[in-house]
């Protein structure tokens, strides 16, 4: 589905990814994990358009999308959940969904998404008039991620999801996430809480320094010493 070769990125000279390569095939759920400044925010960006790469290259469902924008990959079918949430607190629930819908431009299809999100987060369909400013860290991060999901994505892609939630709220939405991908929904999962991204994903990279320097099944990787060390505090 996603193939994504030797890609480079620098801001303003600073070297940010210098030597990425990835995969992800339909249905998985794949980690990327990696100390901070490791790269792994600017990759993601690159393969949701909002960053050009400076190198290598991006293809998608096997069409070549490197240079493609944001605007060009959400009817492709990726869709980014940004870190930070970046929800419209001024807008109520319904209208952040609505405007997470806007590729969807038949009414009744945009409807039978909302109530198929109601369904998923059924928290949001309790406080569907509810402005998204006024809401918990963990119901923004849902109303994030069910924004994402309105244009049907094939491939989500989500930068640290679990930041600032409490840790029961944490294992809330590693579950939620994995419910997801059981709709058929291909998921790549950047995640400092190495320990919960490895639990719910099926392989994982790591990123350093820019570059990948390991790939593995999540299950090989969660017993490894090295990476027990590095990411478990183990």
């Amino acid at each position: 589905m996603l193939e994504v070769a030797k890609l480079h990125y620098a801001y303003a000279g600073a070297v940010a990814v210098s030597d990425v390569s990835l995969t992800v095939a339909e249905g998985e759920i794949v980690a990327l994990l990696g100390a901070n400044g490791a790269g792994k925010s600017t990759t993601v960006r690159m393969i949701a358009g909002a960053l050009q790469p400076q190198g290598g290259s991006i293809r998608f469902e096997g069409q070549d999308v490197t240079r493609a924008e944001c605007h060009e990959m959400v009817p492709r079918g990726v869709a980014l959940c940004p870190e930070g949430r970046l929800i419209m607190p001024q807008m109520s629930v319904l209208e952040n969904l609505l405007m997470g819908g806007y590729t969807q431009r038949d009414p009744a299809r945009r409807r039978e998404a909302i109530e198929e999100m109601f369904a998923l987060f059924p928290r949001l369909a309790e406080r569907r008039n509810q402005l998204g400013g006024l809401m918990s860290g963990g119901e923004q991060q849902m109303l994030a991620i069910a924004r994402a999901l309105m244009s049907k994505p094939r491939l989500l892609i989500l930068d640290e999801p679990s930041l600032g939630l409490a840790p029961k709220l944490v294992a809330e939405m590693f579950q939620l996430l994995k419910r997801v991908n059981e709709t058929g929904t291909a998921i790549l999962l950047v995640e400092q809480n190495a320990r919960q991204a490895l639990r719910v994903s099926h392989r994982a990279y790591v990123l350093e320094k820019g570059q990948t320097v390991r790939e593995d099944r999540s299950s090989n990787l969660i017993d490894d010493d090295a990476i027990r060390a590095a990411f478990l505090g183990i």
